[in-house]
């Protein structure tokens, strides 16, 4: 049967708890494309870094870490994940010790080259010859790939992000407070919009897709309309 799938690059950027990282994931696994979460990659720094005692705002020290660290990602939208020298860590990286200093470690420019550099790579290898991936993330459709077919910025009222995060957490077993939550969302947006290297922003060329009152269904309808829009489909045979 001739399914549609994604030829191309889908760029989803925008500020934590605007539904991205799962809309992203189920965009791709419904267009039989790869996934890309950059965010973990820059969590995985983190955790490399508080492991190894160091200050997040030292950044020739985070610089060293990030050097000498391995992270792996797998971009296989039903079973994505991150590994920091060979051992999984989807899940300690997002814990509250690495969400306090992510945006320290991801500001320091050595630790963004690194990490786009492999970035490139593996958006690189999921589209040659053809193929298609989803990628989000802060800097996406600004930086890592400016020449995405489809750029999304994906956004929502603080009280809605801050809200979705905690009932995460929970969700995930993690201690939840809606307070602290939404304090935390507060300062990592003014931290990463104001970092001076790859700042959270969106594209000029970008769609602003507001989530605060649709769910995830309404979110994919949009994001599905768009890609077709944009022409990124491309039929495929996929054995049932």
């Amino acid at each position: 049967m001739s399914q549609p799938e994604l030829n191309g690059i889908v760029a989803v950027d925008g500020p934590s708890g605007t539904g991205k990282s799962t809309a992203a994931r189920r965009l791709a696994g419904s267009l039989g494309a790869a996934y890309l979460d950059t965010g973990a990659m820059y969590r995985a720094v983190t955790l490399a870094v508080l492991r190894a005692g160091r200050e997040p705002t030292d950044q020739e020290a985070v610089a060293e870490v990030a050097r000498r660290c391995r992270v792996e990602m797998r971009t296989d939208p039903q079973h994505p994940g991150v590994t920091l020298d060979g051992v999984d860590v989807a899940s300690e990286i997002r814990g509250a010790a690495v969400t306090e200093a992510v945006s320290a470690v991801s500001a320091v420019a050595e630790v963004r080259e690194i990490m786009v550099a492999q970035q490139r790579r593996l958006i690189t290898v999921a589209t040659t010859p053809v193929g298609g991936i989803v990628v989000e993330g802060r800097d996406v459709g600004t930086v890592v790939s400016p020449e995405a077919g489809l750029k999304v910025y994906l956004t929502a009222s603080s009280e809605a992000r801050a809200c979705r995060r905690s009932a995460q957490d929970a969700a995930a077993g993690r201690e939840s407070d809606p307070r602290r939550v939404r304090a935390d969302v507060t300062r990592r947006d003014s931290l990463d919009s104001n970092r001076g290297i790859a700042p959270l922003r969106m594209a000029e060329d970008a769609v602003l897709v507001d989530t605060t009152e649709l769910d995830l269904e309404q979110v994919l309808r949009r994001l599905h309309d768009l890609v077709a829009q944009r022409g990124l489909l491309a039929c495929s045979e996929r054995s049932r």
